[in-house]
């Protein structure tokens, strides 16, 4: 029989049981459309999972010590970052109704039959295949009329006990742990006085600097060098001088391949 080609889904498992981690993990081998780029043993793991390696389908146990499936999903969605598609996998059937309400694209018994989970990866293919090609065409987003937001050229950056003016320019990445954001330039890094991400990036220049991954936002003229990474992933190589490795999302990869002509 010839052999198809297939377009990758990237897949976490996240399950408190190893041996049912292990299981699914056997039974996937099957399907090489399925890429599993990671696992989670319990709730908070798996909602950081999903924020950090965007994957495109989660098999999400309904129990699981911290958080429960119900909640990881009810988690991201509070959060506002990326959601991926949802297989709850459970030995329980009382969970189903609330599940859907949660829009999982579907709900699998333990132990897991292989003609069922044939079918729910067939389900994920059309699904996935069909968002990718709304994405696809949808047109690039049009800036609002009305006067256009200030972009900064001038940031204010603490660094060893002293507010130093820094051009918008010599920002080679910013980036944001625990509700604190470091600004790095290539001669030294400093905290800002934003309280996000978003807010810093929306004052400035949209065509210079770049959200590559939930937590970075890059000057797209400051890249080093754009190393392959895991499974089809890249991180940036920034010019500061720690030449930091800074990870590119799944979501972003497609832009990156696009703009350096990858």
């Amino acid at each position: 029989m010839q052999a198809r080609a297939v377009a990758t889904i990237s897949t976490l498992l996240a399950d408190d049981e190893p041996l049912a981690t292990d299981e699914l993990s056997y039974l996937l081998k099957e399907f090489p459309e399925i890429e599993i780029i990671g696992t989670a043993a319990n709730g908070p793991e798996a909602v950081e999972k999903i924020l950090d390696l965007e994957p495109d389908l989660v098999f999400l146990d309904v129990q699981m010590p911290g958080l429960d499936g119900i909640g990881v999903i009810r988690r991201l969605s509070e959060q506002g970052g990326h959601i991926p598609y949802f297989v709850m996998a459970t030995a329980y059937d009382q969970y189903a109704v609330e599940a859907f309400h949660f829009e999982a694209l579907d709900y699998i018994l333990k132990p897991i039959d292989r003609e069922r989970l044939k079918q729910t990866i067939e389900r994920a293919q059309r699904i996935i295949a069909d968002r990718q090609r709304v994405e696809a065409a949808a047109p690039a987003p049009e800036q609002p009329a009305g006067r256009p937001a200030l972009q900064r050229t001038k940031v204010l950056v603490k660094s060893a006990g002293r507010n130093l003016i820094v051009d918008a320019q010599d920002i080679v990445y910013a980036t944001i742990d625990d509700g604190l954001i470091t600004v790095v330039t290539a001669q030294f890094e400093g905290v800002s006085n934003y309280r996000t991400i978003e807010e810093l990036q929306s004052n400035l220049d949209p065509d210079t600097f770049w959200r590559v991954h939930r937590s970075y936002l890059v000057n797209i003229n400051r890249i080093r060098e754009v190393i392959p990474w895991f499974k089809s992933s890249f991180q940036l190589r920034m010019d500061d001088k720690k030449a930091s490795e800074i990870p590119v999302s799944r979501v972003q990869t497609k832009r990156l391949r696009s703009l350096l002509k990858l």
